[in-house]
């Protein structure tokens, strides 16, 4: 099998824009996954806050809890992905 060598960096481009494009090659849509990962863990905290006064206040424990932990997980689910996102650029 015959192995693809990059091909040089034209003279006409800005090296800024290169050096985005190769990022961006490297690791498509990375912008966007963190987007994802960021909104969903500001929606789960938002969760985990609502559930935590519903605990406070004594209402459903027997619901509250399980979905205090849900929130809870996926805010740490949320940030471990964006540390291994980050942690591979």
């Amino acid at each position: 099998m015959t192995e693809l060598k990059p091909k040089p960096k034209p003279d006409s481009i800005d090296p800024e824009l290169w050096r985005r494009l190769q990022a961006e090659a490297k690791s498509p849509f990375r912008g966007l996954r963190q987007f994802v990962y960021v909104s969903c863990a500001i929606s789960g905290a938002i969760g985990g806050v609502v559930f935590f006064f519903k605990l406070l206040a004594g209402r459903n424990l027997e619901a509250t809890i399980p979905n205090l932990a849900l929130q809870i997980g996926v805010v740490a689910l949320m940030v471990f992905l964006l540390r291994i996102d980050k942690a591979k650029a």
